[in-house]
């Protein structure tokens, strides 16, 4: 059985097979990693020979792993995410609350809520780089909305955050002072597409049963957005999008839901063997007492 030696193993090979693997492309990954794509592919087919494993199938128009490559890149990943943790907390051990922090946030909360986080996230923690980024492996934190397994991670609760009603304005509910969630049956809703968090929370909220075959969907919340300015339908948006969106020139109802239950809880969750848990405290702290518009914090179980 052939051997190979921990030693002839590089993390500088390792991050570029990972840099192709998400551009799946050999000059973007090169231009990522600041190198010559002559340079990078060089070390990647080291890297096959060294392991005894073809990582990427290649050919004139695209780069795509081998079944095999999948996995070696996936277990790179880990190794390059406890190399950068160990040096962030070499760095750090003698001051915390510094250096970087990489924040994944949902994508229906990310444009409304991060501007003014990170700017007075700025002026509490100014040694701390606050940095929104959404690839796998390269997270400490995740900012989503609860409940989630919490098999392996810590989760901290920050705020509840109500939905409210969007809906166009010959729509029989535009001009109701008081919408309860039992009233969200007239006309036709309106939802994000499959795989989208504020589907299901849409479907949930206003309790369908079964969808209708010809639902509308949109790909985004913009998109949602036009639609119901158009009459096509209704929908339900969080607190922070409502507010983020325009009212498309009048052409839009935004209304409250008086249930006390019409919302979703926003948290912050990282993995619970993080060494910076410490740090992601306090900061999940500073997210509670500063409470964006229009949310309030979540009640402690009795």
């Amino acid at each position: 059985m052939r051997t190979t030696a921990v030693s002839s193993l590089s993390l500088r090979d390792l991050e570029y097979a990972v840099a192709v693997a998400r551009e799946r492309h050999f000059g973007r990954a090169a231009e990522r990693c600041g190198v010559s794509q002559a340079a990078l592919s060089e070390q990647v087919r080291k890297l096959e020979s060294v392991l005894g494993v073809r990582l990427f199938e290649r050919t004139k128009r695209h780069v795509e792993p081998t079944a095999r490559g999948i996995a070696i890149i996936a277990q790179a990943e880990l190794l390059l995410g406890d190399a950068h943790r160990l040096l962030d907390n070499a760095q750090r051990s003698a001051e915390p609350l510094t250096g970087e922090l990489r924040l994944g946030v949902i994508a229906t909360l990310g444009p409304y809520y991060l501007p003014t986080l990170l700017h007075k996230g700025r002026a509490r923690f100014p040694r701390l780089e606050l940095l929104a980024r959404l690839r796998r492996s390269e997270l400490d934190a995740v900012l989503l909305a609860l409940p989630i397994s919490s098999d392996g991670l810590t989760v901290e609760p920050l705020f509840f955050e109500p939905f409210r009603l969007a809906c166009p304005l010959d729509h029989p509910l535009a001009g109701r002072s008081e919408i309860r969630l039992r009233d969200l049956t007239r006309g036709r809703l309106l939802l994000m597409e499959e795989g989208h968090c504020l589907r299901d929370q849409a479907i949930e909220l206003c309790k369908v049963r079964r969808l209708d075959p010809h639902t509308r969907v949109a790909s985004s919340l913009e998109m949602l957005r036009h639609m119901i300015a158009a009459g096509e339908g209704y929908s339900v948006l969080p607190a922070l999008a409502a507010q983020g969106h325009a009212d498309m020139g009048g052409l839009i109802r935004f209304r409250d839901l008086v249930d006390a239950d019409a919302g979703r809880r926003i948290g912050l969750a990282w993995r619970a063997t993080e060494t910076r848990s410490d740090d992601l405290r306090a900061v999940a702290a500073f997210m509670t007492q500063m409470l964006p518009p229009g949310t309030s914090p979540i009640a402690e179980p009795a």
